[in-house]
């Protein structure tokens, strides 16, 4: 009965939003990694085999998560974050280095990769604290327990290094923020990231005066009563410190291949033939598609190899050009109607811990989702973010999974009493 009362209230809109974009995501790496003589579909030998293989062991999993008892994952997400901290601290020791990022423990044929794991223990922690009656995010105490059980992750990650995966952390501050943390820190957020691309768009010493002229504008403007010269001092002094950081760190912190991706982003003495390689092939391959796309398995780029890791963070450039812009489009509108379903779903719980959850997950897919496409159009530095259920790996593939469907099981086991 209690099997038949979860099934019943399921919220199948989502499942089945799952199940088509694991289904396209698997068809479009069997494109992008067609050998020239084909084999069977279950060819572990081949990248599309590996990942069918894959997506036949989320089945299970899928069964598994939706059987057990939903308490499960708010009673022991203490214990599944102190897993993944050990996880992500073990790699240092027993993991296996790929170009320069040792954030994968091999098996074989098969790796294993701890901070795709490491999202949906931090979002259940994440939910967990928040959900505490005595909790309020107007005491800076708890907002710093809050941000620390992010940053703890997000610190052994970038040591791995891996900055990509560290940085899908941070839209976990929006999940927060639903919960009650004040908006200056989202303002803030913004402002740093404005300010971090105007300062490498034009000398800092131009962006400081600009930002004096703003102030001073705002200062006068101000009612008498309200002005605290003292306030605006402190706020110009840590956008000066921060702005003089920005040039200071790009000339001496910065990698030269992180520079390359920078100067790629903003068009800066860009060579097609090195640094900028990758994205002028994927604008090409995207661009070639046309409105209707050259057809599936059709693909000139594609079947050409010529944008590297297609089956992987550059996926979607197969996406365009077999399918063109409206199945581009279709695709995108596929996943704008997931995180819409899922936000809908987290508002409707009562409960704070499904809540929290839920916008976890819809932070963490929406960052992947929107960082992957936008590195392909330069409107984002290129980086190793793939794109859920579409680009290619176990690791990848169950994360989402196990993120989605537990966040599934919390809704139709009625935790929020609803």
């Amino acid at each position: 009965m209690k099997n038949q009362s979860v099934s019943n209230n399921i919220d199948w809109l989502i499942v089945l939003l799952y199940m088509l974009l694991v289904g396209l995501g698997w068809m479009t790496i069997y494109s992008a990694s067609l050998p020239n003589e084909t084999t069977s579909i279950l060819d572990l030998n081949q990248i599309y085999g590996k990942q069918l293989f894959f997506i036949l062991i989320s089945i299970p999993l899928i069964f598994v998560i939706l059987t057990l008892d939903a308490k499960i994952y708010e009673k022991y997400a203490f214990i599944f974050y102190g897993l993944s901290i050990l996880l992500l601290a073990g790699l240092f020791v027993f993991g296996k280095t790929i170009k320069g990022q040792t954030n994968w423990y091999s098996f074989g044929g098969f790796g294993l990769q701890p901070s795709e794991f490491a999202k949906i223990a931090t979002s259940l922690m994440v939910a967990k604290f928040l959900s505490d009656t005595q909790i309020s995010l107007k005491n800076i105490n708890h907002q710093f327990i809050a941000f620390g059980i992010i940053l703890l992750p997000v610190g052994l990650i970038m040591m791995q290094p891996d900055a990509g995966s560290a940085m899908i952390f941070a839209a976990l501050i929006i999940a927060i923020y639903r919960e009650g943390l004040p908006g200056w820190y989202i303002a803030a957020g913004f402002l740093a990231i404005a300010l971090f691309i105007t300062s490498l768009l034009i000398k800092w010493q131009f962006v400081l005066l600009f930002v004096v002229i703003i102030m001073l504008t705002s200062f006068f403007m101000t009612r008498r009563n309200k002005r605290n010269p003292i306030v605006y001092t402190m706020i110009f002094m840590a956008i000066a410190v921060f702005t003089y950081s920005t040039d200071f760190v790009y000339e001496n912190i910065l990698e030269p291949h992180q520079k390359d991706r920078i100067n790629v982003l903003f068009g800066k003495e860009v060579n097609n033939q090195a640094e900028g390689y990758n994205l002028n092939q994927s604008l090409i391959a995207i661009g070639s598609g046309g409105w209707t796309g050259k057809g599936y398995l059709e693909g000139t780029q594609t079947k050409g190899k010529f944008v590297p890791e297609q089956h992987t963070d550059y996926i979607f450039t197969t996406v365009g050009e077999e399918w063109g812009f409206i199945g581009g489009i279709t695709v995108i509108a596929l996943f704008i109607t997931l995180l819409l379903r899922i936000l809908y779903v987290a508002e409707r719980q009562k409960s704070v811990f499904s809540r929290t959850y839920g916008y976890c997950i819809v932070a963490i897919l929406f960052m992947h989702f929107f960082v992957n496409i936008a590195m392909l159009i330069n409107l984002f530095p290129t980086i190793g973010v793939p794109l859920p259920f579409f680009s290619y790996g176990g690791s990848s593939l169950f994360a989402f999974t196990i993120m989605l469907f537990i966040f599934i099981k919390l809704d139709a086991n009625k935790v929020n009493e609803w």
